[in-house]
């Protein structure tokens, strides 16, 4: 039998021991399995308490059993539940007991889920949006995912690829009766508005200043400076616990060191670099360069300096944030300033972090509202776009402009996931965890 068409079973739930584990089986055999482990299967959608025994009768476990026949299914097959007690031995035995039945295996990463596209359960940024949810870190990068899973991007796409396939229906009716004098003209006119309609929705789409795409990974802060500053020890503090070494001798930091944080909701990933400086060792000297490049690839640069003037680097497309450091030992006032800080301390810093939290909050903007969360879907839009544009070029032939239409649906119709898309299918299915 094609592995495709083998039932697959997994636990669906957490690392173990845990209270209660979950095993899902999905396919063809899954009534089959319900039947052998407890008698008969409950009625569809009602969890029933009962006994799993294992094919020669001896009692595995005393679980809650749900049974979900296809198509009503999150996979659209029949799927069989166990939440059994969630030790590691219950769970081997049952495990042992699946494995034993014809045509039944464990679950790939991601099976389910693209068990449950291939039957049209979602559509492939409804599937991106469940893994973008399954990674989500912060407040703002789960609203994005569950926004794009419910539908955000793809029912958009499912409209427009109608309007286009309508838009073509015309002309090719057009064509087809070229012969019944005016009918052509009658057809093309109102085809190339609403072709026209849709190139200038989806090209502002693709305009808009949305920074989905760079909400899923976070945005990036490098802290900057000459050695000896005070940005480990800042880092340290930020991110709340003994992250970076902190020494009175320069050129400790020697390699970039990264901490994710979530800052009000925003994923950030703060970059603590090596002191900038002339030096000789050639590993600090890789450091250094390795620190300024990371700092002119960052979105924001923090460039401490503790009253010796060195100069910030210029930043080829990011923000650099002068930030005064060791003000304790000074006796500066820092009063009503975000940017004169203490990192020993703690003076100012929780200022600073908030100035930050706002630069977050106002570069991504509205992105956990913006269609477009992956560069794939970037491009799929862009070359529907560019088809339409072609499309309704004045004096296009009708025969040329239906195929500029159905290069356009294609491209739509590949960023949905219906079709041609084999060739993506392993990547985006394979990040996902197994049993999911």
């Amino acid at each position: 039998m094609h592995p495709n068409d083998q039932t697959i079973f997994a636990l669906s739930t957490g690392l173990l021991p845990s209270a209660i584990a979950i095993v899902r089986v999905s396919g063809a055999q899954a009534g089959e399995v319900v039947r052998a482990l407890v008698g008969e299967r409950p009625p569809p959608r009602v969890a029933r308490t009962t006994v799993i025994r294992d094919r020669s009768g001896e009692p595995i476990d005393e679980a809650v059993v749900l049974w979900f026949p296809a198509p009503a299914s999150a996979t659209g097959e029949d799927i069989a539940e166990f939440h059994i007690h969630g030790g590691r031995a219950v769970l081997a035995a049952l495990t042992s007991v699946l494995s034993s039945f014809d045509d039944v295996r464990p679950a790939e990463p991601g099976e389910f889920t693209r068990r449950a596209f291939e039957n049209g359960k979602l559509d492939l940024t409804e599937a991106e949006g469940l893994d973008d949810l399954i990674h989500a870190d912060t407040e703002m990068q789960r609203r994005q995912a569950m926004r794009q899973l419910g539908g955000l991007l793809g029912d958009r796409a499912r409209q427009w690829r109608a309007q286009i396939i309508e838009a073509a229906a015309l002309i090719e009716a057009g064509i087809d009766f070229s012969d019944e004098g005016d009918v052509q003209g009658d057809l093309m006119a109102p085809a190339l508005r609403k072709i026209a309609e849709l190139h200038s929705e989806i090209a502002e789409v693709l305009a808009a200043e949305s920074k989905g795409e760079r909400l899923r990974d976070g945005l990036v802060v490098a802290i900057a400076g000459a050695p000896n500053v005070g940005k480990s020890t800042l880092l340290n503090r930020l991110a709340s616990r003994e992250v970076a070494i902190v020494s009175p001798y320069a050129g400790t930091t020697r390699d970039v060191i990264e901490v994710h944080l979530d800052l009000g909701g925003y994923p950030v990933t703060l970059i603590d670099t090596a002191g900038i400086r002339d030096s000789d060792d050639p590993v600090e000297q890789e450091g250094i360069r390795r620190a300024l490049a990371r700092a002119a690839e960052a979105d924001l640069v923090l460039w401490l300096d503790d009253g010796r003037g060195d100069a910030a680097p210029a930043s080829p497309g990011g923000t650099v944030w002068e930030v005064r450091t060791k003000v304790d030992l000074l006796g500066e006032d820092v009063t009503g300033s975000s940017f004169r800080i203490s990192a020993e301390t703690g003076l100012g810093v929780a200022s600073l972090i908030a100035a930050v939290q706002q630069f977050a909050a106002d570069y991504f903007g509205k992105a956990e509202a913006g269609l477009i969360t992956r560069q794939r879907h970037r491009e799929m839009l862009q070359h529907a776009a560019q088809m339409l544009q072609c499309s309704i070029v004045p004096g296009l032939a009708p025969e040329l402009v239906a195929e500029e239409l159905r290069l356009a649906a294609r491209a739509l119709g590949r960023l949905l996931g219906r079709v041609d898309v084999e060739d993506v299918l392993g990547e985006i299915f394979g990040r996902f965890c197994i049993g999911k």
